[in-house]
C-alpha cells in the first residue's frame, strides 16, 4: 500500500511503454525547472520515500566528489505528497535514476529515457555501473582517511607497509606485484582509479572490517595491525572466491580511469542544465516556499544530507 497521501495513478504510468504522460509533464518552475522527489518516486513505482531517499543520499555523495553544488540540485522542501520531500533538478533526477534498483522495470525504462535524452542533446549517457564507480571511489577515499587515523592512533608507524598487508591478504601478492599483474605502470597512478564497482565494494568492506578489528580487539603496534590487515584481507578474498569462483587479482580493471568518468558526468550536468534553460517553461509557482535556514558543512563523501523533520 502506498505511503503517499495522494493519488499516484498519473505518476505511476510515466515510465510504462504505453503511457501518454511524460517525465516533463511533472516538471515545475520556481526560477529553475525542478521535480519533486515524491513525484519521481511514484514514477519509479516506489510506495514511499524510503527507497528514493537512499538514492538521494548516494546521488548527493556523487555530487560532493565531483565538486557539484549539492544545494543547487537538491533542496529539501515539504510538498503535498510528503513532508520530507525534495526539489530536484533534472541532473539530480538523472543521478537518482542511475542509482536506482535496475531490476525494477520502471527504473530500467527511466534509464532508457535519460539515455535517449543524452543522445538528443549530444552529451554522454552514464550507466549504473559508471555512476556507482564514482560513488564507491569517493567512499574508499573517505574510509581510507578514517582507517589511517585509527591505524596511527593504534601505533602504526609505516602506513604504506600496513596498507600493503591488507592488499597482500586480499590479492595474495604485494601491491607492486598486483599492479604489474593488472597491467598498470607507475604513471597510471593508483589502481583504485581503474577498479569496477564489484572490486571497489570488496575493498570498502576490507577497509571497514580492518578498522573494526583494530578497534574491537584494541590492537597495538605496527606488527599487530599489519597482521590484522592481512587476516581481514584474506577473509574477504575467501568470500569472493567462494561466491563467484574468481580470485580478486583476476578481476579485470576498467579501461576508463575514474577521472575521465567524473569529467564526463560533470559535462552531462552542464548539458542538462543548459537544456532546461533553453526549454524554459512558464509553470505556476508553488504556493508555499520553504528555504534552509542554514546549510550543513560538507565533510566527507559518505555524509548524510537528509535533514530530519523535527
Amino acid at each position: 500500500m502506498s505511503k503517499f497521501g495522494c493519488d499516484m495513478s498519473r505518476q505511476i504510468t510515466v515510465f510504462d511503454d504505453t503511457s501518454q504522460l511524460t517525465f516533463d509533464d511533472f516538471a515545475r518552475e520556481n526560477g529553475v525547472t525542478y521535480w519533486f522527489a515524491s513525484d519521481l518516486a511514484m514514477m519509479l513505482g516506489y510506495n514511499g520515500m524510503d527507497q528514493i531517499l537512499k538514492a538521494i543520499n548516494k546521488a548527493t555523495s556523487v555530487c560532493v566528489s565531483l565538486d557539484i553544488p549539492v544545494y543547487d540540485n537538491f533542496i529539501q522542501m515539504p510538498s503535498e505528497n510528503a513532508k520530507n520531500d525534495f526539489k530536484l533538478t533534472r541532473f539530480a533526477c538523472y543521478l537518482i535514476v542511475m542509482n536506482g534498483d535496475i531490476s525494477n522495470q520502471k527504473v530500467a525504462n527511466a534509464q532508457a529515457y535519460f539515455a535517449g535524452l543524452a543522445a538528443e542533446i549530444h552529451t554522454t549517457y552514464h550507466n549504473h555501473d559508471a555512476v556507482n564507480r564514482v560513488y564507491l571511489r569517493g567512499e574508499i577515499t573517505s574510509r581510507e582517511k578514517t582507517l589511517s587515523h585509527v591505524a596511527h592512533k593504534h601505533g602504526v608507524v609505516d602506513y604504506g607497509l600496513f596498507q600493503n598487508a591488507g592488499y597482500r591478504g586480499m590479492y595474495n601478492m604485494n601491491l607492486s606485484q598486483l599492479k604489474a599483474r593488472k597491467g598498470l605502470t607507475k604513471k597510471d597512478g593508483t589502481m583504485l582509479d581503474f577498479m569496477g564497482s564489484e572490486e571497489l565494494a570488496a575493498n570498502i568492506f576490507r577497509i571497514t572490517q580492518t578498522e573494526a578489528r583494530i578497534r574491537n580487539q584494541n590492537l597495538k603496534g605496527q606488527s599487530q595491525l599489519e597482521n590484522a590487515a592481512e587476516t581481514v584481507g584474506r577473509s574477504v578474498r575467501n568470500v569472493m572466491i567462494s561466491n563467484t569462483g574468481t580470485a580478486p587479482e583476476n578481476i579485470k580493471l576498467s579501461q576508463e580511469k575514474i577521472q575521465k568518468v567524473r569529467s564526463s558526468i560533470k559535462k552531462t550536468h552542464k548539458a542538462l542544465a543548459k537544456h532546461d534553460q533553453k526549454n524554459h517553461k512558464c509553470i505556476p509557482r508553488p504556493q508555499r516556499r520553504v528555504f534552509f535556514a542554514s546549510r550543513p558543512h560538507l565533510k566527507t563523501h559518505n555524509q548524510m544530507y537528509l535533514l530530519k523533520n523535527k
